[in-house]
């Protein structure tokens, strides 16, 4: 296995971007659980983290590197800070953009992966849950599946009251990167008017893993938008069981997101 921490400079954010990665390489046949995963070329995870973290967490407190290694995939976590994975629709504060567009790009010109649509998939938990559900339906063209664990799905409850509730982040924070609460729910910050838009257009759309713990205080928010997708008729799986906020939550369901969503490619 290759490890690793990089730095480049991004034009959408403008400033230089710290990511990690992880490539499949030097195994022992033996440890693999499946070698049915190496029979096909290796396919790309972008791996995001959730608020207040960085493009360490999936490193020392995930799964990173036993995911690589036994589902063949090259993992890449970068850093956006709190950034909630939005573009505020200027250079230099273009999060989206970044995560959707430019990382993969550059992903694509010094590693080689991220190549095509097909092998590239997008995951998270938390803010990055709420973040690789949002640059999937931005960026469709670019990810097959979204692995999305415990999302921070705040849209409407943030329209409802100005702010969330019981929640770390400041109110003039969340109206920082959010803008306008009255006009989050028909912005394109809404994955569900996103969702939409891209239905109307006849857009090829990305499947959907959602997954949540009884426990966990984002439950109804996820419920909410697991109805959404329903009715919506989209192309998803959604599963809940005993679990916090956490990241014994976290470790489990990520591979169960995975298996679901190579499954779903390879159909």
């Amino acid at each position: 296995m290759a490890t690793g921490r990089m730095e480049f400079h991004a034009d959408s954010i403008m400033q230089h971007a710290n990511f990690c990665f992880v490539l499949p390489n030097d195994f022992i046949r033996e440890e693999i659980i499946d070698p049915r995963h190496y029979d096909r070329p290796v396919k790309s995870l972008i791996l995001l983290h959730g608020l207040t973290g960085t493009d360490t967490d999936w490193l020392y407190g995930g799964i990173a590197q036993e995911l690589s290694k036994q589902y063949n995939l090259a993992v890449f976590m970068p850093t956006v800070g709190n950034s909630f994975y939005l573009d505020r629709g200027y250079p230099g504060g273009n999060f989206g953009t970044f995560i959707g567009e430019e990382f993969p790009a550059y992903i694509r010109e010094v590693f080689g992966y991220c190549e095509s649509r097909e092998n590239t998939m997008i995951a998270g938990l938390s803010m990055g849950g709420f973040g690789a559900i949002h640059t999937a339906l931005a960026f469709p063209d670019s990810f097959s599946a979204c692995i999305a664990l415990s999302s921070a799905l705040v849209i409407h409850e943030i329209a409802d009251t100005g702010k969330r509730q019981n929640s770390v982040m400041p109110a003039e924070m969340v109206r920082d990167i959010f803008g306008d609460p009255s006009k989050l729910p028909d912005s394109d910050k809404n994955p569900e008017k996103q969702y939409r838009c891209l239905q109307k257009a006849g857009r090829r759309i990305p499947g959907i893993y959602l997954a949540i713990g009884t426990e966990d205080s984002l439950y109804g928010a996820n419920q909410e938008f697991r109805n959404f997708l329903t009715e919506a008729h989209a192309d998803f799986f959604y599963e809940e069981g005993p679990g916090k906020h956490d990241w014994f939550f976290w470790n489990k369901y990520l591979p169960r997101g995975v298996e679901w969503a190579l499954e779903a490619s390879s159909k």
